[in-house]
């Protein structure tokens, strides 16, 4: 027996298909920009705070990784998951570290992120930040706990990752806390 020609057929989108994605693009939008209010606006509404994009980036993770800290607060103070990993295994915190961005770093730690955490790989972000040479990021990591001597899956860890990619600043201030 076959199915009837309309239920093989795939349905066209209706309006309200449409209005729907063009709100979770919105979102996505929004926390690019970090327009925390629109953001607030459309979790408060009904929209997933963990929502992800075809790259496993949460809302979170793109609001952090560009720098917007109201943006981020909000989220937060909804109850977005700080330590939920994209597809790539990274971490907000390290998304963070990897740009330098000292004062995120900090905003993710004080909303719970995991010093040492990671998306499944064992990259933290202490290990993200030594490989840029983001001294800053290194200092405030060990400062709240980050362990030096954290090894990623592969066994290395950041000091030896610091001195692969010639982040000497990074280096030697991991060399130091030895």
């Amino acid at each position: 027996m076959t199915a009837p020609a309309s239920a093989a057929e795939p349905r066209a989108s209706t309006d309200d298909d449409e209005e729907v994605l063009a709100l979770v693009r919105g979102a996505f939008q929004h926390a690019r920009a970090g327009d925390a209010a629109a953001l607030a606006a459309l979790v408060d509404a009904g929209v997933p705070v963990d929502l992800r994009n075809e790259k496993g980036d949460t809302l979170l993770m793109l609001a952090a990784y560009h720098g917007h800290a109201e943006a981020v607060r909000a989220l937060l103070q909804r109850g977005a998951s700080v330590d939920r990993p994209n597809d790539r295994r990274q971490t907000p915190l390290a998304g963070a570290a990897f740009k330098g961005d000292v004062a995120m770093v900090g905003l993710l730690l004080e909303g719970g992120a995991s010093v040492d955490g990671h998306g499944g790989d064992g990259r933290t972000a202490l290990m993200f930040a030594a490989m840029f040479d983001h001294e800053g990021v290194v200092e405030l990591l060990l400062a709240r706990g980050a362990s030096r001597d954290q090894a990623d899956e592969g066994g290395v860890t950041a000091l030896a990752l610091a001195r692969s990619m010639g982040a000497q600043r990074a280096a030697a201030r991991l060399a130091r806390q030895g």
